[in-house]
């Protein structure tokens, strides 16, 4: 599978399922411009993942809502939960071993994690009030 364009419109559709790795990006980017060879190859090899990439040019406010400062940034999801985001370009087996480490993520221990984050966050807010 080819890498497809993410972008604000399209973004939560494609992450929501499934795995997904995101790279962000710009053209006047040299070492954007290094990865995306590895990225296209490692897309070819994981047709059972899905390879976006976003243009940060063009797509300001999806840059921005990820607080991404910095480029190239891999991003990686399943099932619409970030697992990975880090900046800097990848080479092949390091890009490999991440495939590696996102695939054997237990997201039911994820999904539970964060649903026991969630149930403890209005506690917190709570708390704050009445301090």
């Amino acid at each position: 599978m080819a890498t497809i364009e993410l972008t604000t419109e399209n973004f939560n559709d494609i992450v929501v399922d499934g795995t997904v790795l995101v790279d962000f990006w710009a053209s006047w980017c040299g070492p954007c411009r290094q990865f995306a060879p590895v990225f296209e190859q490692a897309s070819q090899t994981h047709e059972d993942i899905t390879f976006g990439k976003v243009d940060t040019e063009a797509q300001t406010e999806l840059a921005q809502a990820f607080g991404i400062s910095s480029i190239p940034t891999l991003m990686a999801v399943r099932d619409g939960v970030v697992l990975y985001s880090q900046p800097g370009a990848l080479p092949a087996a390091a890009l490999e071993d991440l495939i590696g480490q996102v695939r054997a993520v237990d997201m039911d221990a994820v999904r539970r994690e964060v649903a026991e984050q969630e149930a403890r966050q209005p506690e917190a807010q709570q708390q704050e009030g009445h301090a």
